[in-house]
This record gives C-alpha cells, structure tokens and sequence, in this order.
C-alpha cells in the first residue's frame, strides 16, 4: 500500500510524468530513426518504469552482451545524456525540500538507467 501511495505522489509531485513524457519523445525520435528501434524500445520501458517506480528495480538481463554495451554508447551521445540531466536537475530540486527526499532519491536511482538502458530489465523488487 505504501508503494502504491508514494507511486502515486510521485506521478504528481515527483516528476514522474514529465520525465515519462521525455523518455516518449526520446523514444519517438528513435522510432523515426529506423536504425534507432531497439534504442525506442528501451526508451518505452524507461518511460514506463518512470511512472510507477517504487516497488521495481533494474537488474542487468541474462544473456546481454558485448553489442548492448556498444550500443549503450551510442546511446548516451544522442538522448542518456539529456535524460539523466534531467533526472539530476529533478533530483536536486525535490532535495531541497524535506518532503521531497525520497522523490529526489528516486530521480537519482533513475540517473544510471537514463545511461545504460541496454542490456537490462524492470523487475518487481522485493
């Protein structure tokens, strides 16, 4: 219950809609970019694992190998960059308020997927 309470404060005060709506656009340009599908792919599941963080976790996935870590690469020079700005410039903001600690936490959680989405997997923690 108290997951589902702090996902929802988060979609409202957290940010998590905003920072849903970046990784779409970012998803949105890869889709145009035919090369790019895989990296939109990855951009959804972030989009979504942004909404409804709390109670979830990234863990690497099995069998990801040496072409996902090139192409997390080429992933932080056309969107990871701008993506885990925003998740630091989040994260700062709701720090400075006592009530938006753990928002701001989340933000920071968030920073290493926004570089390396490749090669990893949202899963329930536990």
């Amino acid at each position: 219950m108290i997951r589902f309470v702090l996902n929802v404060l988060w979609l409202i005060f957290g940010g998590g809609l905003v920072l849903a709506i970046g990784y779409g656009f970012a998803a949105l340009i890869c889709f145009l970019l035919v090369v790019t599908i895989p990296f939109g792919v990855a951009a959804l599941r972030l989009a979504v694992y942004s909404l409804w963080p709390f109670g979830r976790t990234l863990v690497p996935k099995p069998g990801a190998g040496v072409g996902s870590g090139v192409a997390n690469v080429l992933w932080v020079v056309l969107a990871g960059w701008w993506l885990a700005l925003s998740h630091i410039l989040a994260g700062i903001a709701l720090c400075v308020t006592i009530i938006g600690i753990p928002f701001g936490i989340a933000n920071f959680k968030l920073v290493p997927a926004a570089f390396w989405p490749l090669g990893r997997e949202v899963v329930e923690a536990p």
